[in-house]
């Protein structure tokens, strides 16, 4: 199967390094990214030569599409895509919110949109319970300030998050209002409402808190066949402290599946 990758930023990067060394059945065919000149220099490091092409030209050269760009920017990649029929492979969550009308566009043209389960965890568990009964579904987001600096809610609100000396709640209501008003920082918690009852019923807390090194998302839900909670802590990238390191890797172990003759979990 041929990949494309749109965006080579935090997550990016790492899905085109582990292409590049080798993933049975894929080929990381051609790239895509606003900024051409930064992603030639990022594309040096590989060994093997791939194009920098616009968003149209990496629909029509492939079979698959690995989404990593700003949500701004979701719709410009996942149109051509879902038009020329491919797979967008994505961490969006927040960004197939925005966008209903990309999923109803896949179903006509026989386009699959695939949310990769991210730096959450427990979404086969979640989608499971959904089958049957969810009563109430809950998710509780810690992070350092630092990872929630920017985030568009905070400015709205005037909410500060510059040294905090304790745990502070800066968000409490749906996935959906957050996923809105914290784009870049809790996409798994618009997962966790499209994998679940919705986002519209799945409440969110965010809390700025000093205290913690991780990103660090816990999961509560009450189902008519199961309770349960599960708690991650993702250690922060490098470049960006509001995406997980273990985000990009879950691209990549869902794009290997999309090609393996064995795959672990729904």
């Amino acid at each position: 199967m041929k990949v494309g990758i749109a965006g080579l930023g935090t997550i990016g990067k790492v899905v085109a390094a582990k292409l590049d060394a080798g993933i049975e059945g894929l080929e990381l065919t051609a790239v895509t990214s606003r900024d051409r000149a930064k992603a030639e220099q990022n594309l040096a490091a590989l060994s093997k030569s791939v194009p920098v092409v616009s968003a149209e030209e990496l629909a029509a050269r492939c079979d698959v599409i690995a989404e990593a760009v700003p949500k701004t920017a979701f719709r410009e990649i996942a149109v051509p895509a879902m038009e020329a029929g491919r797979i967008l492979v994505t961490v969006s969550a927040a960004g197939i919110l925005a966008n209903p009308d990309v999923i109803e566009l896949a179903r006509k043209t026989g386009g699959r949109v695939i949310l990769a389960t991210g730096a959450l965890l427990g979404l086969d568990a979640v989608r499971a319970a959904a089958e049957g009964t969810i009563n109430e579904i809950r998710m509780v987001t810690r992070k350092p300030p630092n990872a929630l600096k920017g985030a568009p809610y905070l400015g709205q609100h005037g909410i500060s998050v510059d040294g905090p000396n304790a745990p502070m709640k800066v968000f409490d209501g749906t996935a959906r209002d957050g996923a809105a008003g914290f784009p870049a920082n809790v996409n798994v918690a618009a997962a966790l409402g499209l994998a679940g009852v919705g986002p519209d019923a799945t409440r969110l807390e965010i809390w700025a808190d000093p205290t913690l090194t991780r990103n660090t998302h816990t999961i509560r839900v009450d189902a008519d066949t199961a309770r349960f909670e599960m708690t991650i802590e993702n250690v922060q990238s490098p470049e960006n402290p509001g995406t997980g390191r273990i985000t990009a890797l879950s691209v990549v172990a869902c794009l290997r599946g999309l090609a393996a003759p064995f795959k672990v979990g729904t």
